[in-house]
């Protein structure tokens, strides 16, 4: 199957979710057991691919070490009051082996769910982790020259950084701004042979799904890693990580979706060194806690750039947008990153108004009532999205009143094809009414009329042309409120 220019994909944690199932259906069931009702319903209506996050086999090494971080377990029991040791699973990021957990189902589990997803005219996407391994990954007894090494005085003066095995001194994995990972070992992306192993590990991951999310890829760029390992690297290559390791793949994989977990404002590096669509971290932080100004400056950026970016409001990695956008705020910026360029993020639980963010850790999430409204609303807006994202996209300008300044809240943009706009997005992001006047690129609807409908909620209205090109659409806005318009003559 090839991809869509902007694909909608959806993330299932899928040890929780698995669970999960196996409680609704009353069986000891894997991912290859799974009935066919339980497959057609995985994902939203106009989704592309599904992403199984964590199928892949966990540490029992890194699980022991995960058990005893007095922090981890109060996260754990804050989540799942009715914590009980067998719910603690170990992290999806403390890999031992790239094949996929036995417990979930094996690799005939995994081959057996890519399949379903395709009949269903679904894609797979799976993780990989190149910043790190688990303590018992087969390649640090095998290769230990492929991970960052220290001395014993370097345990000595930082033991929550460094780490023996044997008569070795290792590192754990750390990004620089914050403290080590005390489960993983860092490995060295300045060395060829990992650079090679690294290609080949995604190269047999792609054997069996359609796509890869790249775990913080940032880290690895030679930048990056230079800087937060200094000497303990060794000198940079001069060829970049990424380049050096997915030129070849493409080669082997050349129909692959690569996304990188991307931070600290280099998704333009990354998508330049070789990935089709990297974290827009910066659009979330804006519509989380911003203005619609600030949004409006993110929105400005080069096209061929944003055409580039995954949006979301949510992922395993933030807090759920229930709670984390309140009043409303979650719906309007679901709107917003359903209708804009590029490819989308949704998380399993979202549309359901799940509020309880879960560690990676656990294999069992709590007892949640599901908000049928709130998924109603998730369904319309996902699959109004994946159809409307055609043709070329504008962001608009909105005009007011001197009296009246609450149309600087007001987001607008259009996707258009020969001029004109097939559909107008409208977005009040603010907890107040507002109103303003869209401008529209206007000369190809003169001389007709129009009729728009709202996809959001089915609402009908009736415009001359002459007079949306003269003085705009006007839009009045309750809080948090949206307009997504089909334009169509009459």
């Amino acid at each position: 199957m090839s991809w869509p220019s902007a694909p909608v994909v959806y993330e299932i944690d899928t040890w929780p979710w698995l669970t999960g199932m196996r409680r609704e259906l009353g069986a000891e069931l894997t991912l290859a057991d799974l009935p066919d009702d339980v497959w057609d319903s995985v994902a939203p209506p106009g989704t592309d691919a599904v992403w199984l996050m964590g199928v892949w086999e966990r540490s029992p090494l890194g699980l022991a070490i995960a058990v005893e971080q007095a922090g981890l377990q109060r996260d754990f029991r804050a989540a799942l009051p009715d914590l009980v040791p067998a719910d603690v699973v170990g992290s999806p990021y403390c890999v031992r082996r790239y094949v996929a957990d036995a417990r979930l189902g094996g690799p005939a589990g995994l081959a057996a769910a890519r399949a379903q997803l395709r009949r269903r005219g679904l894609r797979l996407i799976l993780d990989y982790v190149p910043n790190h391994v688990a303590p018992d990954h087969p390649a640090v007894a095998e290769h230990p020259d492929w991970f960052v090494t220290g001395t014993a005085a370097d345990r000595a003066a930082d033991p929550g950084a460094w780490f023996e095995i044997g008569s070795r001194v290792f590192a754990h994995g750390r990004d620089p701004y914050f403290p080590s990972w005390p489960d993983v070992v860092q490995i060295n992306a300045f060395r060829p042979a990992v650079r090679q192993a690294t290609a080949d590990v995604l190269g047999a991951v792609l054997e069996q799904c359609d796509g890869v999310r790249c775990d913080m890829a940032m880290l690895l760029t030679n930048d990056v890693f230079g800087k937060t390992w200094g000497g303990y690297a060794g000198p940079a290559p001069a060829e970049e990580f990424w380049p050096a390791v997915l030129r070849p793949l493409r080669a082997r994989h050349s129909d692959a979706v690569l996304i990188a977990e991307a931070y600290w404002d280099m998704e333009w590096t990354l998508q330049q060194q070789g990935f089709d669509f990297c974290y827009d971290k910066r659009l979330y932080d804006r519509l989380v806690h911003s203005d619609a100004a600030a949004v409006r400056a993110h929105l400005g950026a080069d096209r061929g750039y944003q055409r580039g970016l995954i949006r979301f409001i949510e992922n395993h990695d933030e807090p759920r947008a229930a709670a984390a956008l309140p009043g409303g705020r979650d719906r309007a910026a679901a709107v917003a990153v359903a209708t804009l360029p590029g490819a989308t993020l949704w998380h399993e639980g979202q549309c359901e108004g799940r509020r309880v963010r879960l560690p990676v850790f656990l294999g069992r999430r709590p007892d949640e009532p599901a908000d049928t409204g709130l998924r109603a609303f998730y369904d319309r807006v996902i699959r109004s999205g994946a159809a409307l994202r055609y043709g070329d996209w504008a962001l608009l300008d909105v005009h007011g009143w001197p009296d009246n300044p609450t149309h600087r809240d007001l987001l607008a943009w259009a996707w258009y094809t020969d001029g004109r706009p097939h559909h107008v997005v409208v977005v009040n992001l603010a907890a107040h009414a507002s109103q303003g006047r869209v401008r529209l690129p206007g000369e190809a609807l003169r001389g007709r009329e129009w009729r728009l409908t709202d996809d959001l909620d089915g609402r009908v209205f009736d415009r001359r042309g002459d007079d949306l090109a003269a003085d705009g659409l006007y839009a009045d806005l309750p809080s948090w409120g949206s307009h997504v318009f089909a334009v169509q003559p009459r």
